[in-house]
């Protein structure tokens, strides 16, 4: 037997990409008006979700002037602060503090294992957090507030074009997308961040995007995206493990042999990611791809909604 693993415990089922040749803003509006079937599944989750909420608490209506930040490819023109970019050779845009608390930054993790499913009958680890990540969009862009995806470059927006435009960037060709996670620095002050992901890097790596994060006042909350096998090793008898991400390959002769020590190692690094997520003042959840994607989203949205919301 044979099963293709990442460390410590995934590995890779390709999925076909939706769109490889979408470079440019115009071509991703265009193929968003075919309507991916990955939104229509996304608004389906969020639609039964929504039902069990009530409306979002949101921010006072002050537009007082807060802060400069760098300008962003997709920002109007109109937003520049021109006196303020004279002072330097970047733009800056003028945001209020009302803005950045109405805004909320997704990012999907793009490593090779979250290709991988252990049944055909389960989504693969990407499949499953690209779904949960616009449906939670979804659900954002409805209460009012804006969405953008981290690594795309454009500003935060809001309505079903952000809806769209989100759908195009996630299911055009992954392998164009940054496997590593994203940095603050861009981001403006005191807006909120969503990482979804399998977290499998080494914790340390984590750790230090989410310090940085934090370090600009950013709130924020982790999604563990785990296929059932990943957390139980459900595998007997002779089984070769071949790394997703060229950590090379390893044959056990007995694998139920390890599998109490690999549970508990299993176990320790999700509380490690959760320590993580608690030292920085941010939540963490753990969704399992066998159990339904509107349970991860109920208790998702609800911790958004929490009472550290700024």
């Amino acid at each position: 037997m044979t099963a293709e693993w990442g460390a410590p415990g995934g590995g890779k089922r390709r999925q076909p990409s939706a769109s490889t040749n979408a470079s440019h803003l115009c071509r991703a509006e265009a193929l968003a008006s075919t309507l991916p079937p990955l939104l229509v599944a996304a608004e389906r989750v969020a639609a039964t979700v929504s039902q069990g909420v009530h409306g979002r608490r949101r921010v006072g209506d002050g537009e007082s002037f807060w802060q400069f930040r760098r300008y962003h490819s997709g920002d109007a023109a109109h937003r520049i602060d021109w006196r303020q970019s004279a002072k330097s050779d970047r733009a800056f845009v003028r945001e209020t503090e009302w803005e950045a608390a109405q805004s909320v930054w997704l990012w999907c993790d793009a490593s090779d294992s979250m290709r991988w499913s252990s049944a055909r009958a389960l989504p693969s680890k990407r499949a499953r957090a690209e779904l949960l990540l616009l449906a939670l969009a979804a659900l954002l862009v409805r209460g009012g507030e804006h969405v953008a995806l981290l690594g795309t470059g454009l500003p935060p927006s809001g309505g079903r074009a952000a809806l769209q435009r989100l759908a195009v960037c996630l299911q055009r060709d992954t392998d164009a997308r940054p496997a590593d996670f994203p940095s603050a620095d861009l981001l403006p002050r005191h807006g909120r961040v969503v990482l979804i992901g399998d977290f499998l890097a080494p914790i340390p790596a984590l750790q230090e995007a989410v310090a940085g994060f934090a370090h600009r006042g950013l709130r924020g909350h982790l999604l563990h995206i785990v296929d059932p096998a990943e957390e139980t090793l459900p595998f007997a008898g002779r089984v070769l493990f071949s790394g997703s991400e060229r950590e090379g390959e390893r044959l056990f002769g007995r694998v139920e042999s390890v599998r109490p020590s690999y549970r508990d190692a299993f176990a320790r690094h999700r509380d490690a990611i959760r320590e993580t997520a608690r030292r920085a003042g941010w939540s963490a959840l753990t969704h399992r791809t066998d159990h339904a994607p509107e349970i991860a989203l109920l208790s998702l949205y609800l911790a958004l909604s929490g009472p550290d919301r700024r």
